[in-house]
């Protein structure tokens, strides 16, 4: 396991993470917040296409991975959260910087108590991270290009 740091855009929150894997998931990870299914790895990042991810980024699809809660240590500041329903009908509490809003990590209750989703784009060395699967694909803009195995909706 490798401890990776990460801070949010105006530096008042930061913290490390303990990861297997340096990769992203296009979603943005194994689980995606709009659906709440699993990615084929839990330790492996994604790129998530979904509408959620597009509204809560801002972006075409965001960037994850699933990490143990105990894996994560906030190491400055504090984050704030609210919630909303998954797809699954079960609650979704995203944590962010109460200053720039940057989301930090979600806790998806559909995937039990000890799994969170980072956000990989927000650590340091993301940029050299490979990413290892795309969901949601069929939401995917059309100019952007497939960059790792998709999934059209949720992985099955």
């Amino acid at each position: 396991m490798t401890t990776y740091k990460g801070h949010c855009h105006c530096g008042q929150v930061e913290w490390t993470v303990k990861l297997d894997d340096a990769s992203h998931i296009l979603w943005s990870v194994p689980f995606c917040p709009r659906s709440s299914l699993p990615c084929r790895s839990l330790m492996h990042s994604c790129s998530s296409h979904c509408d959620a991810c597009k509204l809560l980024s801002g972006g075409e699809s965001t960037l994850n991975t699933i990490a143990l809660k105990s894996d994560l240590n906030i190491t400055k500041g504090n984050v704030k959260a609210y919630t909303y329903q998954g797809d699954s009908g079960k609650p979704v509490h995203c944590y962010y910087c109460p200053n720039c809003t940057s989301h930090v990590y979600h806790h998806q209750t559909v995937m039990g108590d000890d799994k969170i989703v980072i956000r990989t784009g927000l650590l340091e060395g993301s940029k050299d991270f490979k990413v290892a699967a795309e969901i949601f694909g069929k939401d995917r803009v059309s100019w952007q290009p497939e960059v790792a195995h998709t999934f059209e909706g949720p992985p099955t």
